[in-house]
């Protein structure tokens, strides 16, 4: 197959005529479905029609947002077991517990306990994960979710990972989740593939968007998945934020951003983090309207030129560094700071990576090389200055 890159693929992607094939059985897997304005698409052999905007609500803490935003029809609601230290879910949990169960959707995400580079260890085990799943049942005051993810997985292993796969299917027979899956943010074309290929699995929560550098191949393993029935949800859907620049002078076309994930018809919905009601009242438009106007068209063949906030994880750079710094996970702590406003964020992430002080300053030059063109060197120094704040500082 011949290979194209970040912008042709856009620019065929946002064009029409060249849009990604998927076979006839596809296409009416995941066609939409109208209803009062609202354009449903089926989540793949699950048989849930979802709306193709969901809320993924990681950096939210507003229970009033979340409750306007599933009034606007929104009915998915994503959160994790860390996140917000366990509050997200527990804000969640005290939203919905009055609610009729099955007019929303709950989805949360548990780690596997893996290391940083996906592996397993012998800290992977069936009881740690199925004790934080039962935490977060507790916080959410539910006696099931309706999807319940592996947090994270970037090694492919894992999804062959008996003690951990027999867990989540267990938790399906038992009742006490309705559908088993995992997110990818690293490494996801091969995870994903892999998943199509092992039948286990229900949901696939991935990281896509119009800036990632090996956008083709991501969409390829996306319709593999499509294919065999696994249903699709986006996220980092923005690229980084609603922002192209550490400054925020540069704000990015968000719709447009979301529309051209959604012009995949192999993707069921999406998940874009909102903390405003501005950005509930964008993203909630697109609910009735996923088609690319000619404006948005141009704003992303603009956008795709500028290096942005976001890193693809595509580890290009990592071998160049030789003190072999985690520099995704570093650009990834940038990202949180600067495109998502939130440093307590990045600083958990630091912390996490044992960063204290400025890891580049030993070296008078820097030779890694960034695909996206990140200056790593000055992302790094810069973002490595949170390292030494104490978090109470940031709360």
């Amino acid at each position: 197959m011949k290979r194209i890159n970040r912008r042709g693929f856009l620019r065929t992607g946002i064009t029409g005529a060249g849009a990604i094939a998927l076979s006839p059985s596809v296409l009416s897997a995941v066609s939409p479905v109208q209803e009062k304005n609202v354009i449903y698409r089926t989540l793949g052999k699950t048989g849930l029609k979802v709306p193709v905007v969901s809320f993924g609500v990681m950096r939210s803490d507003n229970s009033s947002l979340c409750k306007a935003a599933y009034d606007k029809g929104i009915k998915l609601f994503d959160t994790a077991n860390g996140y917000q230290g366990g509050n997200n879910e527990t804000m969640l949990g005290n939203l919905f517990k009055d609610h009729q169960r099955d007019s929303f959707l709950l989805a949360t995400k548990v780690p596997p306990n893996t290391s940083r580079e996906g592996k397993i260890t012998d800290q992977t085990t069936p009881e740690r994960f199925l004790e934080l799943f039962k935490t977060s049942l507790s916080r959410l005051q539910m006696d099931y979710v309706d999807i319940l993810y592996i947090h994270d997985v970037s090694n492919p292993e894992l999804l062959e990972y008996k003690p951990i796969v027999n867990a989540l299917e267990k938790l399906k027979k038992d009742g006490k989740t309705r559908f088993i899956g995992f997110s990818t943010h690293r490494n996801e074309p091969v995870v994903i593939n892999a998943a199509a290929d092992s039948g286990d699995w229900d949901v696939i929560l991935t990281s896509y968007n119009y800036k990632q550098a090996y956008v083709t191949e991501l969409t390829a393993a996306i319709k593999k998945a499509a294919d065999a029935g696994i249903g699709i949800v986006a996220m980092k859907t923005l690229a980084g934020g609603g922002f192209l620049d550490r400054e925020r002078t540069k704000p990015m076309n968000t719709t447009a951003a979301l529309k051209w994930v959604l012009s995949n018809p192999a993707v069921c919905t999406t998940i874009p983090g909102m903390t405003s009601f501005d950005q509930l009242e964008l993203n909630s438009k697109i609910l009735e309207d996923i088609t690319l106007n000619e404006q948005e068209k141009t704003d992303l063949l603009a956008d795709i030129s500028e290096p942005g906030l976001f890193c693809s994880g595509c580890k290009q750079c990592s071998q160049a560094c030789p003190y072999n710094l985690p520099i995704p996970d570093l650009m990834r702590a940038y990202m949180y700071a600067y495109g998502y406003s939130q440093p307590s964020l990045a600083l958990g992430l630091l912390k996490d990576l044992g960063i204290s002080g400025n890891p580049c300053s030993n070296c008078d030059v820097c030779n890694v090389q960034c695909s996206r063109n990140f200056q790593i060197r000055e992302k790094i120094t810069d973002i490595s200055r949170l390292a030494d704040i104490p978090a109470d500082f940031l709360s």
